[in-house]
C-alpha cells in the first residue's frame, strides 16, 4: 500500500508539472511508467479475464451475441456478432474495429498506441471507428498521435469522432490533425460507404457534453436505412433510440477503468447502474456497444477491467419485421 500511496503522490506532482514534449519524457517518468507495468502485470496475472459470454434477451426479441475474448498483451480483443435489421446483403459479416479513449499523454505513451494500432491492423478490417479522446491535457500529444493512427488501414476507411477530452484541449486541432492523416472526422454529419450496388450510412456526432447534433448528422438519411452512430457519450442512446439508429459505438465510460471486488466500479457494481457502461446492450430499436478503451484518466491503472479493441461483425437480422418511421427522416 505505501508503494501505491507513493505513486499517487508522484502522479499529482506530474499533473502540476509543465506537460513534456512526447518525445522528450525524462528518466523520471520512464521510471514511474515501469512500475505502473509491474504492477499491471501483477494485478493480470491475480485476476485473470479471460472468459465466453453469450448475451440473451433484448426486450422481447432474444439477441445471441458472440463474445469471445483473446488477451494480447494487456488489450483484449473482443468479438462481437451484432444482428442488424435492414442490413444490406452486400454488407453481410462487414467487420468493424473500434479504437476508443487511447488518451495519449503521460498515462498512455507513444509506443502503447503503436501496440493499439498494429493490433487493429492485423484484424484487417472493412472499417475502423475511432471514438474520442485522443489526447489527455496537452496539445502537446495532438499530432504525434494523430501521425500514428494516420498508418490505420481498412477496406472502406477509417473514420472518427472527438470526445469531451478533445474539446478540453482543443476540438478543432485534434480534428484538423486527424484530417490531415487521411482520417475523416464525422462532426454532427454522416458519410456513405458503398459495396456491391449497395449503401450503409455512418454517421457521427460531437461529444455529448459540447456540441452534439444528432438530428443534423442524420439528416437525408432514408428512414429504413440500417445505420452506424459514432458517439463518444453513450448517454446518447436515449436519442439514438428515438431516431431509430440501428447501432451506436461509443466509449468514454473506460467500463468504469476499476473494479473492485465486491464494490465495483464508480458507476456501482448492479447491472441497473452497469447498463450503458461496457460492452452490448439495447434500448428499443437500436443497440449499442461501449467499449472500454484503451488508455486511462486520473490513475494509470486498470483493475479487472482491461484495455479493450472490439471487433464487429454485422449480420443481417433474421426478421423481416419492417421498422416504424423514424422521425425527421426522409424517405
Amino acid at each position: 500500500m505505501r508503494a501505491i500511496r507513493r505513486t499517487i503522490s508522484e502522479t499529482e506532482a506530474l499533473d502540476r508539472a509543465p506537460q513534456p514534449r512526447p518525445d522528450k519524457i525524462g528518466a523520471r517518468t520512464e521510471k514511474f511508467a515501469h512500475h505502473w507495468d509491474r504492477l499491471i502485470e501483477r494485478w493480470s496475472r491475480e485476476f485473470g479475464s479471460s472468459f465466453v459470454e453469450d448475451y440473451a434477451f433484448a426486450g422481447t426479441e432474444r439477441h445471441r451475441v458472440l463474445h469471445r475474448r483473446v488477451y494480447d498483451g494487456r488489450i483484449e480483443v473482443t468479438e462481437h456478432r451484432i444482428r442488424v435489421h435492414n442490413l444490406p446483403e452486400s454488407f453481410c459479416g462487414l467487420r468493424i474495429v473500434q479504437l476508443s479513449d487511447i488518451h495519449h499523454g503521460l498515462f498512455l505513451p507513444f509506443h502503447a498506441v503503436l501496440d493499439a494500432v498494429e493490433l487493429a491492423n492485423r484484424l484487417q478490417p472493412d472499417v475502423i471507428a475511432l471514438t474520442g479522446d485522443f489526447v489527455t491535457y496537452s496539445r502537446a500529444y495532438i499530432e504525434p498521435v494523430a501521425a500514428i493512427l494516420g498508418t490505420l488501414r481498412a477496406r472502406h476507411g477509417v473514420f472518427a469522432v472527438l470526445g469531451n477530452h478533445d474539446f478540453r484541449v482543443g476540438a478543432e486541432g485534434v480534428a484538423r490533425a486527424l484530417r490531415h492523416e487521411g482520417i475523416e472526422v464525422l462532426r454532427n454529419r454522416h458519410t456513405i460507404i458503398r459495396h456491391g450496388g449497395h449503401t450503409l450510412p455512418i454517421a457521427g456526432i460531437d461529444d455529448l457534453w459540447y456540441s452534439a447534433d444528432l438530428p443534423r448528422a442524420l439528416r437525408g438519411i432514408r428512414a429504413d436505412s440500417a445505420t452506424v452512430l459514432l458517439s463518444h457519450n453513450p448517454q446518447i442512446i436515449r436519442r439514438a433510440a428515438y431516431y431509430r439508429v440501428s447501432l451506436v459505438l461509443s466509449g468514454h465510460t473506460h467500463g468504469g477503468q476499476v473494479r473492485l471486488p465486491f464494490a465495483g466500479s464508480i458507476f456501482g457494481r448492479s447491472p441497473e447502474r452497469m447498463r450503458f457502461k461496457s460492452g452490448w446492450d439495447r434500448l428499443g430499436p437500436t443497440q449499442i456497444y461501449v467499449s472500454r478503451g484503451i488508455g486511462t484518466v486520473v490513475l494509470p491503472v486498470r483493475v479487472r477491467c482491461p484495455a479493450e479493441i472490439p471487433h464487429l461483425h454485422l449480420q443481417p437480422h433474421d426478421s423481416d419485421r419492417s421498422l416504424p418511421h423514424r422521425p425527421g427522416s426522409e424517405n
